[in-house]
C-alpha cells in the first residue's frame, strides 16, 4: 500500500495509477480532516466485490469450503463436456 498527500499524487500521477494497475498496489491519498480516498484497480475492486458475495451469504461460504475440503482430499472427478449444437 501506497500512502501519498494530494499534492504528490497529482505530482506523480500516471506513475501512481501505474503502480495501481500493472503492480496490483493500492494507492490512498491522504487528505485534510482525514477525508482519504482510496484507488484500487479495476481488477482487483471486481474480486473485492466478488469475494464480498461469496462470503456474504452462509450458504455460499459452507458450500465452498465443503468443495475446498473435497478438492484436499482428493475427492474430485473428470468428466468429458460433450458439445452440443442448435441442430
Amino acid at each position: 500500500m501506497i500512502a501519498v498527500n494530494y499534492s504528490q499524487f497529482r505530482e506523480k500521477m500516471k506513475s501512481h495509477l501505474d503502480k495501481v494497475t500493472d503492480d496490483y498496489e493500492t494507492v490512498v491519498i491522504t487528505r485534510k480532516e482525514n477525508k482519504n480516498v482510496v484507488i484500487l484497480s479495476e481488477e482487483t475492486y471486481n474480486n473485492l466485490i466478488e469475494n464480498i458475495h461469496v462470503m456474504g451469504s452462509k450458504s455460499n461460504y459452507d458450500w465452498l469450503m465443503e468443495s475446498k475440503a473435497q478438492l484436499e482430499k482428493g475427492r474430485v472427478s473428470a468428466h468429458t463436456l460433450i458439445e452440443v449444437t442448435d441442430e
